[in-house]
């Protein structure tokens, strides 16, 4: 059988759209891993926060918030980006530049601070409260996609890594390592820290996706970390830290460049984390109790790529999505699948500019390519 789409990769970002497009098309969904989601899915701190991914990412953010509240995957706790004295102009940066974008953000002093986390060192006298902020449940999502994608009779393979991909006879020819082969029309590329392999084996230009490693640590602290701790993030990127379970979870902000693969957290950055933790808060630290790391994709401008290959209509990136991929998973996947099946925008995706994240924008200046 030739599938309409092949959709490599069955992490968020696969599964979603996979889920999308199975009401109107025949869809095949191959993971290289023995489940889904082994990767950046299921090692993710994700959370659900206006201002991540900077304001070009805010339209498919707030476009997907309504869908994770309607469904039960938002657990609300707010977020404050904290500073000291002299990160009072970057604090006036980030607050201009999310102006006019529909994020909610107001201004704290020192005694605001204190109303909603009163363990944070006296230098840490300025901040940035978004309300809206809200833990997600990772897994509950991947779930509740992956049982979509069942629902809609998608056909989903895992242990098919695949090893080459070539055109025959209008269709293209999918290899995996353990040797099965599979037919599709189009090919999805939802393959994250692999988006760029994947393309290579297409015969189709890499866009320069590069993974990098995040680093979060488990800690045991005393007091122990109330539940209604908000997201508490440094304005100039050097760490965050959340609530749960009475623990916290902790990084160092990391991106590391790596390779695709398994990645594994480096005691340096564990240290790190640690450091900067203590340099800001007053609480101490009774033990670590866990460390991972994961990968975040990004593209070179730091934007999602959705969309056809401008050399080769049959190849659609749905990739680069940073760390910001599972809070706009729902928005991003009506917006992929609407793009390559042709439909019209729908109420949730119809305020969305899909240009911004049109793989032609990184060769708009490259006739050769695009003619």
């Amino acid at each position: 059988m030739i599938h309409d789409f092949a959709v490599i990769g069955a992490g968020m970002a696969g599964a979603s759209i996979a889920a999308e497009l199975a009401p109107h098309a025949r869809v095949l969904l191959l993971e290289a891993e023995d489940a889904p989601g082994y990767h950046s899915t299921g090692r993710s701190a994700a959370f659900w926060e206006e201002c991540y991914g900077g304001p070009g990412v805010v339209p498919l953010t707030l476009a997907s918030g309504p869908y994770l509240r309607e469904h039960g995957f938002l657990t609300t706790c707010g977020a404050l980006y904290v500073g000291r004295a002299d990160d009072r102009a970057a604090m006036d940066r980030f607050l201009a530049s999310f102006t006019g974008t529909g994020v909610t953000i107001k201004r704290l002093d020192r005694a605001g601070i204190d109303r909603h986390i009163s363990i944070m060192r006296e230098a840490w006298c300025d901040a940035i409260h978004e309300p809206a902020c809200a833990d997600i449940d990772v897994a509950g999502l991947h779930q509740h996609y992956l049982a979509a994608t069942r629902r809609g009779g998608v056909e989903t393979v895992c242990r098919a890594r695949v090893t080459r991909l070539t055109r025959e006879s209008g269709s293209w020819r999918i290899v995996t390592g353990a040797g099965t082969e599979f037919r599709a029309a189009r090919i999805v590329n939802a393959a994250g820290a692999w988006a760029d392999t994947i393309a290579a084996l297409a015969g189709v230009a890499p866009l320069g996706i590069q993974p990098l490693r995040r680093t979060v640590v488990q800690l045991r602290v005393d007091p122990p970390a109330p539940a209604d701790l908000p997201l508490v993030l440094d304005i100039n990127g050097n760490f965050y830290f959340k609530s749960d379970a009475g623990r916290l979870w902790l990084s160092p902000h990391d991106e590391t460049a790596v390779e695709p693969g398994d990645v594994a957290p480096e005691e340096m950055d564990v240290a790190i984390a640690i450091d900067r933790f203590e340099q800001a808060t007053a609480w101490r630290i009774a033990g670590v109790e866990r460390r991972w790391a994961g990968l975040r994709s990004f593209a070179p401008d730091r934007l999602p790529v959705y969309g056809p290959d401008p050399a080769d209509s049959g190849f659609f990136w749905f990739a680069g999505q940073g760390g910001f991929g599972i809070q706009t998973a729902p928005a991003a996947a009506r917006l992929g699948a609407g793009l390559a099946l042709g439909l019209e925008p729908d109420a949730m995706t119809r305020g969305i500019d899909p240009e911004p994240y049109s793989p032609a924008r990184f060769f708009a200046h490259d006739t050769a390519r695009t003619a």
